[in-house]
């Protein structure tokens, strides 16, 4: 989904189950714009721009091509006004479509072509400008070898706040860069200059530099059992998670209070991009306990004690 337009006053961290595919009526639902009313009988799907062959992809058309599938987290970069504020708004779904490639492959990019552009059909104002539409763009190298346009998301046609009746799926990229109620392909030698491209949605690396676009997903996890705040009985508990990020999660530690991190029991990631539980037992004595996660990825990088959109999750519990 397109990151939420809600302030830092939006209660961060929403429910997530544990479960490895995430229910789709538990699905975070964000929109800059608001959801668009669209005929599937008039709907269609342009390809132009840097093509030797313009399309136009009416649903038969396009559910006539070869489909495939897509299991992947699926993670809300959060508020563009707010880029360090953890949201920890994330899921795991199957997608289902046709592969960006075999669409580019009909319409044929030509040799200047550098960069794929992703419109969508919601319209309206934002951030004090009037007339947008939601519009994002990735390299086109990149575009091709990993989107997916999407129809189905856990085996059921998108639902209409989800992005009927097809959506960009970007895995391993935040959300935002996934286009719902996609209408339109452009293929340029550019990037776009818009307010959901080089205006929101960038961030600056660390130790400084021009903003870059938010696309590639931190090194993240959160817990899932216990809730914050839940209340619990004395002994032994198993906490639980879920750990994420572009590249695979290696390690998860889990630490209580004031001691000392312990690894956790780490389910591998294996050739897809999905989430990755962790489990530790830990004992917990009558009173009130802090309790904190953080990961580490294949290429060493660790989520941030604190002060940024991945730092590590801390919840409270009170243990009778």
């Amino acid at each position: 989904m397109q990151a939420t337009p809600s302030g830092p006053g939006t209660p961060a961290d929403p429910d997530v189950p544990d479960t490895f595919l995430t229910p789709v009526d538990r699905l975070f639902v964000r929109s800059h714009l608001g959801p668009p009313r669209i005929d599937p009988a008039a709907w269609t799907l342009t390809v132009e721009g840097l093509v030797e062959r313009p399309l136009w992809l009416d649903l038969a058309g396009l559910r006539g091509l070869e489909r495939t599938g897509l299991t992947a987290f699926h993670e809300c970069f959060g508020h563009p006004d707010h880029p360090d504020l953890p949201t920890r708004a994330v899921a795991n779904l199957e997608w289902s479509g046709v592969a960006l490639a075999t669409v580019l492959a009909l319409a044929g990019p030509r040799p200047q072509a550098r960069h794929v552009w992703f419109e969508g059909a919601d319209r309206g104002s934002f951030a004090g400008e009037h007339g947008l539409t939601y519009l994002k763009d990735l390299p086109l190298e990149q575009a091709r070898t990993e989107v997916l346009l999407a129809d189905t998301v856990n085996g059921a046609p998108l639902p209409p706040r989800h992005g009927f009746p097809l959506r960009a799926v970007a895995p391993r990229l935040f959300a935002t860069n996934s286009v719902k109620w996609l209408t339109r392909l452009v293929l340029a030698d550019h990037r776009p200059e818009h307010l959901f491209t080089t205006r929101l949605y960038t961030r600056v690396p660390p130790g400084g530099g021009a903003p870059r676009p938010a696309r590639e997903v931190d090194v993240n996890s959160r817990l899932l059992a216990p809730l914050d705040g839940e209340p619990l009985p004395a002994g032994r508990y198993e906490v639980t998670g879920r750990a994420w990020g572009a590249e695979p999660v290696v390690a998860v530690e889990v630490a209580v209070d004031d001691g000392g991190w312990r690894p956790a029991v780490l389910d591998p990631r294996g050739a897809r991009p999905v989430w990755q539980r962790f489990a530790l037992a830990v004992p917990l004595s009558p009173g009130r306990h802090r309790i904190r996660c953080r990961a580490t990825d294949v290429r060493g990088r660790v989520q941030p004690p604190s002060g940024a959109r991945n730092a590590v999750h801390t919840i409270g519990v009170t243990v009778a």
